[in-house]
């Protein structure tokens, strides 16, 4: 076996619980991460070229997640009309809510410690970036399993195009949707669109 640390497991749970954990394992323990991300941000980049919609909602990143925000705010630079957020939770009805984010921008932390946008403009997104712990056929995601990017689409009108970004390790052929599970229209991996409706 290679000095490299593999989490990869022949057999991935089929408990969510246990197979996000294994999931987020692999993906912190991956060697070649930044090589990974760098081939994600140009697969992102370029899909999002021909995108007409100007304003994203997108995720800060958090364990071992790739982290869409520089190339974001490049993206966010081409035109004033361009508009970046990220998530902020309503406590109330568990859902997310999106306000406007640039660098050095105020910041504090939401009852989870993931850094959230202070006091700036809030808007609807027209395209919602998702972090993956994993997904599977279908544009079906895995994610933490607390709900709000479900809770939320179900209740935004006009509901956003939404695209899902992660590292390819994370594809379960036999991921299945559940009742509330809101397929995603898009998924991106460094390997290049894994799915797009």
């Amino acid at each position: 076996m290679s000095s490299e640390r593999r989490f990869r497991f022949d057999q991935p749970s089929r408990d969510k619980p246990t197979l996000r954990k294994q999931l987020q394992a692999e993906r912190q323990a991956m060697v070649d991460r930044h090589q990974r991300s760098v081939h994600l941000q140009e697969v992102m980049q370029v899909w999002l070229l021909d995108r007409p919609e100007v304003a994203i909602g997108a995720y800060w990143p958090i364990k071992g997640e790739f982290d869409a925000l520089p190339a974001l705010y490049r993206w966010s630079e081409v035109s004033g009309e361009r508009m970046l957020g990220l998530p902020v939770m309503d406590r109330q009805t568990k859902q997310l809510r999106f306000h406007a984010w640039f660098p050095g921008c105020p910041m504090e932390e939401d009852a989870y410690g993931i850094p959230k946008p202070k006091d700036t403009v809030q808007f609807q997104p027209q395209l919602l970036i998702i972090p993956l712990v994993g997904f599977g056929p279908g544009g079906n995601r895995l994610g933490y399993g607390g709900g709000f990017y479900d809770r939320t689409l179900a209740a935004l009108q006009p509901r956003p195009v939404t695209v899902g970004l992660g590292f390819a390790h994370g594809y379960i052929p036999w991921l299945e949707m559940e009742p509330h599970d809101v397929p995603l229209d898009a998924i991106l991996t460094e390997d290049g669109v894994a799915w797009e409706a």
